[in-house]
């Protein structure tokens, strides 16, 4: 379904297109359906395509819900009031989806990691007029970065970096602890009625005194690292390709592993913070994973595709694993039967933390990553392009980050 906005509608006042409530200055919000697509029609300077998730009766209970259709990043005034048309729809699958009609004409997409529109190499090849696609949040590995290079003489890829660490890292924490600590199905015991503290406890341990590690220590792993601290482990360890400086080691108390499998082999819990690349794509298979400690847990709140999930399923039914949790699936939404959804440590039970894509969206992050979002248009729209250099993914043709492996750019390869 869409609902398209005349320029006369426009002009009239914010009250006779939505109901009142108290909400930030710069969230708008609409009416939920179950495929949500608006468009909004001004002067055509520009189009921007934005895909969100819908928020439905949520959006309305809390509009600082500012990452669904109905609340938009809260821009829409905004772009609208500098000539442009902005479209909305959380439909985003399939040759004939909202997403792929409207990204012919678009010069600015704009999506989310928690309902990513895929921005494959045939996709891009469509979309004649993009100039910028933007995350809001971070991590683009939804989009062709190659191909984004070649794509109309090299679109700008860019994403708000920084504006969920801290979410992503308490969440970390947080899953680490569930795992550890066997609350799942301590709580589902209580909520059916059950009483039996030897059936959880048994397999319930300490943080404390366990060895845990990290695949990669950027803005996020770091900030887990620092976290972690406080739980007196008896080690805390990282692998990645670049290592911290030697007072930030002394300070957090980590030390670098230079070989991935020499780290697996040594922990009790394993964090993966990396991107997903072509190197990291499919990482966490059943080899890998036959390396880590027998009965240790690991939890991925980077990307879904890093481990390839009928083998984490198995490494639980088998014992190898004990826990596994996250938030990150592939494919986003996850269908009915992806097996991460039932999987379990077959021994005893439990030892499932996954939830939907929801670390890196707080009430907190959604303000972030709306702001981020917003400054990186104004750099755009106004022609300054002045961008963060950290937020730029690729940048004219060429890679502005390793970020997603350690490629050399064309500036240097030509060299």
């Amino acid at each position: 379904m869409v609902f398209a906005r005349s320029a006369l509608r426009l002009a009239r006042p914010a009250s006779s297109l939505f109901s009142q409530r108290a909400a930030p200055a710069f969230a708008q919000r609409g009416v939920p359906i179950a495929k949500r697509a608006l468009s909004a029609t001004a002067s055509q300077q520009g189009k921007v395509l934005l895909v969100l998730y819908d928020g439905h009766q949520h959006a309305q209970d809390e509009p600082r819900l500012l990452g669904t259709t109905e609340n938009e990043l809260g821009i829409r005034k905004w772009i609208e009031d500098q000539g442009h048309t902005l479209v909305t729809t959380s439909d985003k699958d399939g040759e004939n989806s909202k997403f792929d009609q409207e990204l012919v004409d678009a010069e600015v997409i704009i999506t989310t990691p928690f309902h990513p529109g895929y921005l494959t190499k045939e996709r891009l090849a469509k979309a004649k007029k993009l100039k910028i696609a933007v995350t809001a949040g971070i991590g683009s590995d939804h989009v062709d970065l190659d191909a984004a290079n070649t794509t109309n003489g090299g679109i700008t890829v860019a994403e708000v970096t920084g504006s969920n660490v801290v979410s992503v890292a308490e969440h970390v924490i947080m899953t680490i602890l569930v795992l550890v600590r066997n609350f799942v199905p301590a709580h589902e015991m209580i909520a059916s009625g059950n009483w039996d503290v030897a059936g959880v406890a048994k397999n319930e341990y300490d943080l404390e005194n366990k060895v845990v590690g990290t695949v990669a220590v950027g803005r996020i792993g770091e900030r887990v690292l620092r976290r972690l601290k406080a739980f007196d482990c008896k080690e805390l360890l990282y692998f990645d390709y670049q290592g911290l400086t030697p007072e930030k080691e002394k300070e957090i108390g980590c030390r670098r592993v230079e070989n991935l499998e020499d780290m697996l082999a040594q922990c009790d819990v394993v964090t993966i913070n990396c991107p997903l690349h072509e190197k990291t794509r499919g990482m966490f298979n059943k080899e890998l994973l036959s390396k880590m400690k027998k009965g240790s847990w690991l939890v991925n709140t980077a990307r879904g595709a890093i481990v390839v999930k009928e083998d984490v399923a198995e490494a639980l039914k088998s014992g190898q694993l004990r826990g596994y949790g996250g938030d990150v699936w592939f494919p986003q939404p996850a269908p009915k039967d992806h097996p991460l959804r039932y999987a379990s440590y077959s021994t005893w039970g439990g030892g499932n933390a996954m939830v939907p894509h929801m670390s890196g969206t707080s009430i907190d992050a959604q303000e972030r990553y709306a702001a981020g979002t917003k400054a990186i248009l104004e750099e755009y729209f106004s022609g300054r392009e002045n961008y963060k250099p950290e937020d730029l993914i690729v940048h004219k043709g060429d890679y502005a980050t390793k970020a997603y492996g350690q490629r050399e750019g064309k500036k240097h390869a030509n060299a």
